[in-house]
């Protein structure tokens, strides 16, 4: 299994010394369990950040997302499912690609996260930058109907499907149990440079990590859809909670991972290919009582 830690990470990894004590001890009163949080008593929140087309050293060329990297989990050895985009947004939020191997639009049938969230009573929301009045079907770009995979699911956008530009009151205010958020087409570095993906990171994840939300036992997963087209399309994927103790785990995940850890901490069943998949609970706690 790949084991991989850069030189970048090593030095920020010795920057973080008295962050790393801290979640030792934080761990060390876990019960034994060896994951970085503990069991909670109140419903946690999660939120999901999906960037685009960079390999996992592309995208730890970022001096934000590395030093993330050095101070959360990381997932070293993860992988996506396939190319192009739009069957690994499909995989993150169904466990199926559903056969499609293009990014065109197809009108699928409603069995997604969003849809299982809504039968079973957990708030949840997809902010969507650049998302206009034209709607999620038509909205032109850099908004990407191709990076909104809710769109997809019974052929239309559900009321949660909601403008980027909503998040900022909802972590202030009523924060969904559920958290899903795309950037336009060029912060999430499809279209433009690593820099200017970083730097909006940097702005997003702060404005989520100070939000009670996140505080109160909340998670953040950041991933990449893909990498840049290779037979590997190994990815960056990082693993954030409020107790910051770096571990890196080495196993093999991929999307349906995710989507099963997901699942797992928001109390659901999982669909599709989750269902057999490994959750990554050397990463994150997954109990929910």
């Amino acid at each position: 299994m790949i084991n991989r830690v850069t030189p970048k990470i090593k030095w920020l990894q010795r920057t973080s010394t008295s962050w790393l004590v801290l979640g030792l001890l934080a761990a060390c009163t876990g019960g034994g369990s060896g994951h970085i949080d503990a069991g909670v008593a109140s419903p946690r929140h999660v939120f999901v950040i999906v960037m685009e087309n960079k390999s996992y050293d592309v995208a730890l060329s970022g001096r934000f997302t590395a030093s993330l990297a050095a101070k959360y989990g990381l997932a070293s050895n993860y992988h996506a499912i396939t190319h192009p985009s739009v069957p690994n947004y499909l995989a993150l939020t169904s466990g199926s690609t559903w056969g499609v191997r293009d990014d065109g639009y197809y009108a699928l049938s409603k069995q997604d996260l969003g849809t299982q969230l809504t039968n079973a009573g957990v708030s949840w929301r997809a902010y969507m930058e650049g998302l206009g009045d034209a709607g999620c079907l038509d909205s032109p770009g850099p908004y990407s109907l191709g990076h909104n995979p809710f769109a997809y699911y019974g052929g239309a956008c559900p009321a949660n499907v909601v403008p980027f530009t909503a998040l900022s009151a909802d972590l202030a205010g009523n924060t969904p149990r559920f958290s899903w958020i795309t950037p336009d087409r060029c912060h999430d570095t499809h279209d433009c440079r690593v820099e200017v993906g970083d730097q909006w990171l940097q702005e997003t994840v702060g404005a989520i990590t100070a939000s009670a939300a996140w505080k109160n036992n909340g998670v953040l997963f950041i991933t990449w859809d893909e990498d840049d087209g290779s037979a590997s399309n190994q990815v960056l994927t990082l693993v954030m909670t409020p107790a910051p103790a770096h571990r890196e785990s080495t196993k093999p995940y991929d999307h349906y991972s995710l989507l099963a850890t997901i699942e797992d901490v928001l109390g659901v069943g999982r669909l599709g290919r989750a269902a057999q998949a490994q959750p990554m609970t050397d990463l994150v706690h997954t109990l929910t009582r």
